[in-house]
């Protein structure tokens, strides 16, 4: 199994594949990120550092692929090439879970839990959009207990207040007062920035 990105959803899947008795290979930018991950895991586990050449070279052997790469709020890095497809292994599988932010692999495009799979030079490919929808009262309890404070603090003290008193949701807010003020959206998008600390 191959993970692109150590994030939440690439640690994740990790430990799923490591409890299961996967040989697993990670990879990312964020060498700190690959250390914490070798020292929770050791010998479990192999991290690399993600390049072009070392992408190419573990999808030879990958049964599962994971892209599980994350820009907040900006586009995702097509990591996953289609040249590696006639490479791969026939039937191998590649589970896009950075489709919502417009998936990591050339070869992606968004389908539907209805009809979740299509296959690609002999490649299945999963790119499901909102993949916890497929659990919808699950994930919506997950997602409140993460968020409810931020939600009652925003109400509490109004929006302007709570940004100026939590980083957190100040990170959140991606436009106000009719500007862009997540940088990463902007730059996605090509529109100009507007730091949210000199609106409010």
């Amino acid at each position: 199994m191959v993970i692109l990105g150590g994030g939440t959803v690439g640690m994740n899947a990790c430990k799923i594949a490591v409890g299961m008795g996967a040989n697993v290979t990670i990879l990312d930018v964020n060498l700190k990120r690959l250390e914490e991950m070798d020292n929770m895991f050791g010998a479990h586990i192999q991290t690399l550092v993600s390049s072009d050449s070392n992408i190419e070279r573990v999808l030879k052997d990958a049964d599962l692929v994971i892209g599980s790469v994350l820009i907040p709020g900006g586009s995702t890095p097509k990591l996953f090439k289609k040249r590696y497809l006639p490479e791969m292994k026939d039937g191998a599988v590649f589970v896009d879970v950075a489709i919502d932010q417009g998936g990591c692999g050339e070869s992606s495009h968004v389908t539907t839990h209805d009809d979740p799979v299509f296959i690609e030079d002999g490649v299945v490919h999963y790119c499901v959009g909102n993949m916890p929808g497929a659990v919808p009262r699950t994930s919506t309890i997950a997602l409140t207990n993460a968020t409810l404070r931020y939600g009652l603090q925003i109400a509490k003290g109004g929006l302007e207040e709570a940004c100026k008193a939590s980083k957190v949701i100040s990170s959140g807010v991606n436009c106000y007062l009719g500007k862009l003020t997540n940088k990463n959206v902007a730059a996605a998008h090509g529109y100009e920035f507007t730091d949210l600390a000199s609106l409010i």
